[in-house]
């Protein structure tokens, strides 16, 4: 069963997500070709524990690393390496924090460098799906409003839903109850209640949806090798709405460029200092 949250646990969760938010910001600054995800994996734990917080995937289930970075091909749960960064790839960069007794859960997808217009066109479909997906995340609808939304918006460009890995609730676990797969029916599945914390997470696909897990245990391919994009944000239902307690503010200003969701956002009343 879901485990609901009150509106004062709800702002202790807004508190985590928004260390990761401030995580994913301080990655931003350093996205660049030549760097190295262990390059990156490394600043964001430091700055994790810098804010009173633990690292919310190093350790868990034996993940051996802070942040799940995934590059290209690669789809979610990719684990970081030396190998440098170069011009023209994507990378989703997904982290995890526990403060307060409980987790924030994000990712952003980064163009390192210039990217394809192949490929900022995927980031841009996958990003909007996960707005359209947090607008059917409200008090009576059900699960499968927020599936239909993403699903019908990523096929409709032709592209691949991953249909293996979901979203899920969240709160002092990683992973609760609700399931909250990326496609589905509308007026099917559990219906979403007052109090709800999701980690809703597109993994949009360029080409097929169908993926594989590499040797090393973790990591997720897409079985025709081509590029994947993954957005994430920790979503509440507030007043029977959606209230986005995570943002993307810092990543955008640290890449120095508008956040093209700003007025979607604002529209969702997020509240960020």
């Amino acid at each position: 069963m879901a485990v609901l949250k009150t509106r004062e646990q709800i702002e202790l969760m807004r508190e985590s997500a928004l260390v990761v938010s401030r995580t994913l910001g301080e990655v931003a600054k350093l996205i660049r070709p030549g760097v190295t995800p262990l390059e990156l994996d490394k600043v964001a734990e430091e700055y994790i524990r810098s804010q009173g917080a633990v690292p919310g995937f190093l350790g868990y289930g034996g993940f051996p690393n802070t942040l799940c970075i995934s590059v290209n091909e690669q789809v979610v749960h990719g684990i970081p390496s030396d190998k440098p960064l170069e011009e023209g790839d994507i990378i989703s960069v997904d982290c995890g924090a526990i403060l307060n007794g409980y987790y924030g859960d994000h990712a952003f997808t980064f163009a390192i460098g210039e990217i394809s217009e192949e490929l900022k066109q995927l980031l841009k479909v996958t990003e909007e799906s996960l707005y359209l997906g947090i607008e059917q995340i409200r008090s009576g609808n059900r699960i499968g409003d927020v599936g239909y939304a993403v699903q019908h918006h990523a096929e409709k460009h032709g592209y691949g839903v991953v249909r293996e890995l979901i979203g899920h609730g969240l709160g002092k676990n990683l992973h609760e109850d609700p399931e909250l797969p990326n496609y589905g029916k509308r007026g099917h599945g559990k219906k979403m209640k007052e109090g709800l914390v999701l980690a809703i997470e597109p993994m949009i696909n360029l080409g097929t949806a169908d993926v594989a897990q590499l040797d090393d245990g973790w990591t997720i391919v897409t079985l025709d090798g081509k590029p994947s994009a993954h957005f994430e944000h920790d979503v509440a239902i507030v007043g029977g709405k959606s209230e986005i307690l995570s943002t993307f503010k810092y990543v955008y200003e640290a890449l120095g460029i508008e956040d093209p969701f700003a007025e979607r956002q604002a529209f969702y009343s997020i509240i960020n200092s």
